[in-house]
């Protein structure tokens, strides 16, 4: 699938939802499915910083496609990396590079987050952008 088509199916899946409440209970779910990241990977190198609770960031070129990781102390936010890894991960550098965020604000994640946690996911994409700028260089 591509980032685009991910995007428009996490905007289908949300506008199911009545409530925000439902929504915070959907991406905890999402947060719960996240494979586990390796502890190998959970160093400090891999926090992104700028986030209210840590998260750990990984990435790995494979057959010219970016495969993340990641891990969250915290339920919500990994929940929220869940949902970015699901649009961002398998996909080649230049194609997430490419790709805009506007999924985001048409399900109205950022404005319903507190500001440090809206912070945080504007990080989490800054990071998932600049690990693909440098998996772009390796191909």
């Amino acid at each position: 699938m591509t980032i685009k088509e991910i995007q428009e199916e996490i905007i289908d899946e949300f506008s199911m939802f009545d409530d925000w409440m439902e929504r915070y209970e959907y991406i905890i779910e999402l947060g719960k499915s996240l494979p586990i990241i390796d502890d190998q990977y959970k160093l400090d190198e891999n926090l992104i910083k700028g986030c209210q609770s840590k998260v750990w960031l990984y990435s790995k070129l494979e057959n010219d496609i970016v495969k993340f990781s990641a891990d969250s102390d915290a339920i919500l936010t990994k929940g929220i990396v869940a949902l970015l890894l699901r649009v961002y991960s398998n996909q080649k550098p230049s194609d997430i590079l490419a790709a805009d965020t506007d999924f985001i604000d048409q399900i109205g994640l950022k404005e319903h987050l507190s500001p440090t946690r809206a912070n945080g996911l504007v990080s989490m994409i800054k990071h998932i952008k600049m690990y693909a700028i440098a998996q772009q260089t390796k191909l």
